[in-house]
């Protein structure tokens, strides 16, 4: 496959900051990067936009989200079978923004958010943060979890979940909207891995089952390698959140550039035959993982690039650094134990195999 032919010493002359801030010999599979090249229809994009006009784009003074929200409302629909509105969607620069902002005009000071751990860890540093007060979903070893046993003012779901990889079964889902309605429970459902799910399994919108209460937040950054752009959207089904957010100056919390909205419209709409090859190179690297390395605790993902493996080893991630020369993000970061780390597969065979094959030796 084309994507999957990058070498070891073509990786590493790489600038971002996956691999330029991995030591001289070392391996990096921690931050949330691919190591494959982008769609041509982005790469077209962003070079068709800068040859024309890059003054102020013709959508700057829309109230929503221009171009983004037909193109994400296509997505949603073509995809997944929600009919979602593009008048309820706003565009942010990232899903961490955009939670900061909902968690800002949506709740005060001491409120409980409630949200699975382990967990995506800026999520869990904002919550800290904004003086929110913390109320886990802990994952069972099945990678089941429980609602919240007491009321909560919102609930951050993630699905699929980073760092476990699940995606959420329909009857899970259920679970969850039966206590957000019951509750008056503001649910932000963050679906940026969705289109890294894997089949059998299948992603379940969860604006589809209790879109009155619901505030989807979503990106092309992560299915299509572009996180340095800097461009995500919100669908805000809920009223109040859409009256909370009305109610803000229109620009106080900026918006994604110009080459952001180009490159996530083209993703969307163009990049569908690239990302069937890169499914197909994370489906083989996430069983590869489960063959080479036997011993190590690992529910294979249903979705994400992401494995979360539990070593048995204490301060596991620091011992692979050390003695396997492999950067992973240690356990501790998302709220999980220190024999867990968490490991990014989205990289060739050729550099998965050597990751594996020296992490295999270090625990031997």
């Amino acid at each position: 496959m084309k994507l999957d032919s990058l070498s070891l010493d073509a990786a590493r002359r790489r600038d971002g900051i996956k691999w330029a801030h991995a030591a001289s010999g070392v391996i990096p599979a921690w931050v949330a990067d691919m190591d494959f090249p982008v769609p041509e229809a982005v790469t077209e994009a962003i070079a068709r936009r800068a040859a024309t006009d890059l003054g102020y784009p013709a959508w700057l003074e829309e109230p929503t989200a221009g171009p983004l929200a037909e193109a994400f409302a296509e997505r949603m629909e073509a995809r997944y079978g929600w009919r979602a509105d593009p008048a309820h969607v706003r565009s942010y620069t990232d899903l961490n923004q955009a939670l900061q902002v909902l968690l800002h005009v949506m709740t005060d000071p001491g409120d409980a958010v409630a949200l699975h751990v382990p967990a995506y860890d800026p999520f869990l540093t904002t919550i800290t943060a904004m003086n929110r007060r913390l109320v886990p979903m802990p994952l069972t070893a099945d990678g089941r979890f429980e609602v919240p046993g007491e009321p909560v003012r919102v609930l951050l779901l993630v699905n699929p979940q980073n760092p476990s990889g699940r995606s959420f079964t329909r009857e899970e889902l259920d679970a969850v909207a039966a206590y957000a309605d019951r509750h008056g429970t503001l649910v932000i459902s963050d679906e940026i891995h969705a289109d890294l799910t894997y089949a059998p399994a299948r992603h379940i919108p969860f604006a589809t089952i209790l879109p009155e209460r619901t505030v989807t937040l979503t990106s092309a950054s992560k299915a299509f390698n572009m996180g340095g752009l800097h461009c995500s959207v919100a669908h805000i089904g809920a009223k109040d959140a859409r009256d909370a957010l009305g109610r803000q100056p229109a620009h106080i919390y900026g918006a994604p550039s110009v080459l952001g909205v180009e490159a996530t419209v083209a993703a969307w709409r163009h990049g569908d035959a690239w990302l069937e090859e890169v499914l197909a190179i994370l489906d083989r690297n996430r069983r590869r993982i489960a063959e080479r390395l036997p011993s190590v605790g690992y529910r294979m993902p249903e979705a994400t690039y992401l494995a979360w493996l539990d070593f048995g080893v204490p301060g596991a991630a620091h011992f692979l650094e050390r003695e396997a020369r492999v950067k992973l993000n240690p356990g501790p970061n998302y709220g999980g134990g220190d024999t867990f780390a968490r490991l990014n597969f989205a990289t060739s065979a050729a550099i998965l195999e050597e990751i594996l094959s020296r992490i295999a030796a270090a625990l031997t």
